[in-house]
């Protein structure tokens, strides 16, 4: 894991960051309609499952907006880490509670893929809130609401927190107008991202699952 610090002096969005997180320490959320369509039918061919197929077209996308990757080092400097791991939720059906688990990021997809199923195997009978061992801090939460297709989600982090990482869900996805959508919100802090780069992050997980040579390898 490699943490490159921000050059405050050079950086272009000093003024943005110390406003943003000094004065009006604003988040927000964006909640989008993507298109999954062409993914469905192809994984469905191939046999993969949904869950970890998504899980690596929004971390892979992740992994390539630095504005989306953002934390402090143990010195307190602001910077972004190389990649980030995603940190996911599964369900107990007989409890009806959750575990957030994590699995290892791979620019392969068959590699990834792999690790979140073994991952879930591993951890699916295990409770708790934070169930897999981790060190560091570059774990990207995202998580699932698979029994709604919803419209619209928001957040509220009652205490104040040195987190800068985006919080992601997805909900159920549903078929209408020949299309399969499924709604995909993401929690920004407004120091580390503007509406630009949450925008261009939501259109390169569109055009990711649009274009799926990447299921190939």
């Amino acid at each position: 894991m490699t943490f490159t610090t921000i050059d405050m002096q050079h950086w272009e969005r000093k003024e943005h960051y110390q406003y943003y997180i000094n004065l009006v320490k604003a988040k927000y959320t964006i909640t989008k309609e993507i298109d999954v369509t062409k993914l469905v039918s192809e994984i469905k061919q191939k046999q993969f499952k949904f869950y970890p197929s998504f899980l690596y077209a929004i971390i892979h996308n992740i992994n390539q907006n630095k504005e989306f990757r953002m934390g402090y080092n143990e010195q307190g400097q602001l910077g972004y880490w190389d990649i980030c791991h995603p940190s996911y939720t599964i369900f107990h059906n007989d409890d009806k509670t959750f575990s957030d688990i994590w699995s290892e990021y791979n620019t392969s997809f068959t590699t990834f893929y792999n690790n979140v199923i073994q991952d879930m195997q591993q951890y699916k009978h295990k409770k708790g809130i934070k169930t897999k061992p981790r060190t560091g801090q570059n774990y990207c939460p995202i998580s699932c609401v698979p029994w709604l297709s919803f419209t619209n989600i928001s957040y509220d982090t009652f205490t104040e927190n040195k987190m800068l990482l985006p919080i992601i869900c997805f909900g159920k996805y549903h078929s209408h107008h020949n299309k399969i959508t499924l709604p995909f919100s993401i929690f920004v802090n407004h120091a580390v991202a503007d509406g630009y780069h949450t925008c261009k992050l939501i259109q390169d997980i569109q055009h990711f699952v649009n274009d799926l040579d990447w299921l190939s390898h």
